[in-house]
């Protein structure tokens, strides 16, 4: 019997690919290898969204040569964002490489996974459900992005957008529930346009509203969202329906009006504030996260300053924060000069993140002493029990033996960081 072996770097959704890729496999009877040495099958799932996620998987694939000169059989795969499609230069580049896959495009390495397949172990038929690991699951709901922001490659090697069928996400999502597994998070680049492109336009509330019928499931989940798709119906839904959980990833990307424009965000500062004033209307204590770019080619430094102070205003739960890195193939990569300096961008990454620290460490603070719900996913590296709250919240809290993967508990949070929060378990379910 044949095994497999995967590596991934970047979002939620690389994750969920991965996954996928692997249940397919598993039908094929391939087995999972804890380390690429002992796997027939290398995939690298590749991430270029920052030049430095691309740089650690050209890295990754340089690591593999030996593997395959040691062992020539064994077929070495890419996949995700790395690959577009043309493939001479990657080619040229990694010639150990076997098998290049475009995002979510499994079948030319399904295809000769198939020819050394053992027959008699194959189930290669019907929908695939990627066997759960724990009590949490990804379920892509739509792929692919219409967007085109200036900055982002992902629309170019992802494609246009194309929703799921909700009966399709409804049966996946049930199976899940089936097996064992409390909380799903649905999937997109643009994850609140779900549907637009479907007969009837059922929107993401409309599935969400779907989706929260299901039997033994707890919780649900979405990102990554646009603002422009963030209707109230989305946010009345997060609201009202019991199993959704009041936490809203919701990018802005930069706090000035010209940056937004040459991003190509359209939407405006005042509008985006306004959106976070419904999110704070409908649901005041919800958790709020977003992204933002510093560094994008033309910003001066009181265009930064509009985007620090709208950070300073909304106060999210937590910021990813990135300076800005050509990448080629974009609109900003043809159109734009990548003029300031890198220890400018650098200068303003640290500001977002020392600004953003203090202000998590000031929002969790306020927790301490209060009791909240939080999913048990796993143990930590200290033997401590980890999970979430609904407001997606990292908590620690010690218990006995008992195994509570996949309970819902109460912990009194007894300490707070910007990261994190410690606590005391109160009661289980």
């Amino acid at each position: 019997m044949g095994s497999y072996y995967i590596w991934t770097i970047g979002c939620q959704m690389n994750v969920a690919d991965s996954e996928r890729l692997g249940a397919h496999l598993e039908r094929l009877g391939f087995q999972a290898a804890q380390a690429p040495e002992a796997a027939d099958i290398l995939v690298v799932n590749s991430c270029v969204v920052r030049q430095h996620a691309e740089d650690r998987v050209a890295n990754k694939l340089h690591a593999l040569r030996p593997l395959k000169r040691k062992n020539p059989n064994a077929v070495i795969a890419l996949m995700g964002c790395m690959v577009g499609p043309k493939t001479e230069d990657l080619q040229h580049r990694f010639p150990h490489v076997d098998v290049f896959m475009r995002p979510q495009v499994y079948d030319p390495l399904l295809e000769v996974a198939r020819e050394r397949a053992d027959l008699a172990s194959c189930q290669d038929e019907g929908p695939v459900v990627p066997n759960p690991t724990g009590p949490t699951a990804f379920v892509p709901v739509i792929k692919g992005c219409d967007e085109f922001c200036t900055f982002c490659i992902v629309p170019y090697r992802r494609g246009r957008q194309v929703s799921r069928p909700s009966e399709e996400i409804v049966a996946e999502v049930r199976a899940l529930a089936e097996r064992g597994v409390r909380e799903v998070t649905l999937l997109g680049q643009t994850v609140d346009a779900y549907g637009l492109d479907l007969r009837g336009q059922p929107d993401l509330a409309d599935l969400l509203t779907e989706l929260n019928g299901i039997d033994g499931l707890a919780r649900l989940r979405f990102l990554t969202s646009h603002p422009r798709y963030m209707t109230r119906k989305l946010i009345r839904a997060v609201a009202d329906l019991d199993k959704v959980c009041e936490h809203i990833n919701v990018p802005f990307q930069a706090g000035d009006d010209d940056v937004l424009q040459a991003m190509r965000r359209t939407y405006t500062r005042d509008e985006y504030r306004r959106l976070i004033a419904d999110i704070r209307e409908a649901m005041p204590e919800a958790g709020l996260s977003t992204d933002v770019i510093v560094g994008f080619p033309g910003e001066t430094d009181e265009q930064f300053q509009r985007t620090v102070d709208l950070l300073e205003e909304v106060r999210f739960d937590v910021v990813h924060v990135a300076a800005y890195s050509v990448r080629p193939g974009t609109i900003a990569a043809r159109k734009l000069s990548d003029d300031l300096p890198k220890d400018v961008k650098q200068a303003r990454l640290r500001q977002v993140e020392q600004l953003q620290e203090g202000i998590a460490a000031g929002i969790n603070a306020a927790l301490v002493g209060r009791e909240v719900e939080v999913l048990v996913e796993k143990r930590d590296a200290l033997g401590n029990w980890e999970g979430r709250t609904r407001t997606h919240k990292l908590v620690h809290f010690p218990a006995g033996v008992s195994d509570l993967r996949g309970e819902l508990v109460t912990v009194t949070i007894t300490r707070a960081s910007a990261w994190s929060l410690q606590g005391e378990l109160v009661a289980v379910g």
